[in-house]
């Protein structure tokens, strides 16, 4: 499986996008793309804050974990 690249800062910040991209998608003024743009953001903030993996932390080698799962046991 692939290793956490997020620290507990870089997920409680996700958290709180999640609530407010949630916010937006439901208070948005217009509809269509104003509603389904923070809608998706909203999922892959939660989906990413949930496991603690980033795929485009992956892709540019960033490491936000505080705890070296690399030595962790199965």
């Amino acid at each position: 499986m692939f290793r956490q690249n997020e620290g507990t800062l870089d997920r409680d910040i996700r958290i709180g996008l999640t609530a407010l991209f949630g916010l937006i998608a439901l208070f948005a003024p217009f509809g269509g793309l104003w509603q389904i743009i923070p809608a998706l953001l909203a999922v892959v903030m939660l989906v990413t804050a949930a496991v603690g993996v980033c795929p485009l932390y992956m892709l540019f080698g960033i490491n936000t974990c505080d705890v070296d799962t690399s030595k962790a046991t199965k």
